[in-house]
């Protein structure tokens, strides 16, 4: 048994501390998915996202409004409590507000106190998802959001899942960012042992971190080569894309073709977007839509392609959230080394903490 000298287990610490973990404060001042959009309606939904309580509804006219889920007067959670139109009566005491936070009756009194209220959160509603800006409000602008165009291309289809993760999202992050665990973590699904020895190359533009890797000949996982006229040939082409696209973003692109048929190979292409937004520092909703431009109109394909996907994304779910208990008990000796492939990973951990520690 070798058991690193002080020295290389400090040497590791000193390096890690350059890099977010679960413990990082969020950063605040980027647009995060607070829901989808079939689950807000015109009915109070509480949902708890980088530790601030929040309740969202539509106003009558379809707008979507995301309120502190919290009265002014005892701090009675408004979500709790009873949406009149576009106004919401606390359950407590019956104090209204109006969408936009502000206290507008207190029945026990005839006089309302001015400028008294609760804090509005600007929405964006995009791609079949709602997103929330829960840091300065006066920074909300909607030419930050990343534009996901093929969420609402007519040559792609999609379908959407959730997981409410028991794990951070720094290490969700990681885990896109080095896909080399498909071979481990996920060979009972879309791995193939093949993968993590396959050559790759980074792009690593500040903010903006991305990993492709070639498997090139391959024998296609199941879920791809049952979905695609491709099989399993064992001179398949498996591109995958590992981008980082913001604190809340990150996006998986992929291609296969049989590279036997030379120029006349149809390339069928897939997409994730791995949408994370942190309840607390140790627990995540997980927001996930998959694309695809091939059999479009296909639905039982569809369907089974989500079910094995959703089945891999269930193991990074298992397999994070047994990460999660070990940082939560860590012991005095502790230290975590890094490899070559951690490269992208390490540049987004960096980035993560810089935002971090600008807007603290």
């Amino acid at each position: 048994m070798t058991i690193p000298t002080l020295n290389i287990r400090e040497a590791c610490n000193k390096a890690n501390q350059k890099m977010a973990n679960k413990h990082s404060p969020f950063i605040f001042n980027e647009w995060y998915v607070a829901a989808f959009s079939h689950e807000i309606k015109h009915e109070l939904f509480s949902r708890k996202l980088l530790n601030k309580k929040v309740v969202l509804y539509r106003s009558t006219d379809g707008e979507v409004v995301a309120l502190q889920d919290r009265c002014a007067h005892r701090s009675f959670p408004l979500s709790k409590s009873t949406l009149d139109g576009d106004e919401i009566i606390c359950g407590y005491h019956g104090i209204r507000y109006d969408k936009n936070g502000d206290m507008i009756e207190i029945p026990s009194q005839k006089r309302c106190p001015h400028g008294m209220g609760i804090k509005k959160y600007a929405t964006l509603e995009k791609g079949g998802l709602i997103w929330i800006w829960l840091g300065d409000q006066s920074r909300a602008d909607a030419s930050k959001l990343f534009d996901l165009e093929w969420l609402d291309h007519e040559q792609w289809t999609s379908s959407q899942g959730y997981f409410l993760h028991p794990g951070n999202y720094v290490s969700m992050h990681e885990n896109l960012m080095d896909l080399t665990h498909l071979s481990f973590l996920h060979s009972d699904t879309i791995g193939t042992p093949d993968f993590a020895t396959a050559p790759y190359k980074t792009e690593l533009n500040h903010g903006h971190y991305k990993l492709i890797r070639e498997v090139v000949p391959t024998v296609l996982a199941p879920v791809w080569a049952d979905s695609t006229d491709i099989g399993y040939v064992d001179t398949a082409a498996r591109i995958t894309t590992s981008e980082f696209l913001s604190p809340a973003l990150h996006q998986v692109s992929a291609k296969f073709y049989d590279t036997a048929l030379g120029e006349d190979a149809h390339i069928y292409q897939i997409r994730t977007a791995h949408i994370l937004t942190p309840e607390t520092n140790g627990t995540m909703h997980y927001f996930i839509v998959h694309g695809r431009n091939f059999a479009q109109e296909d639905k039982v394909l569809g369907e089974k392609m989500h079910r094995g996907l959703f089945a891999a994304f269930e193991e990074d779910v298992i397999g994070l959230g047994a990460l999660e208990t070990m940082l939560d008990d860590l012991e005095d000796d502790h230290f975590e080394m890094s490899i070559a492939s951690d490269s992208a990973a390490i540049a987004t951990r960096i980035y993560l903490k810089e935002r971090a520690e600008q807007e603290q």
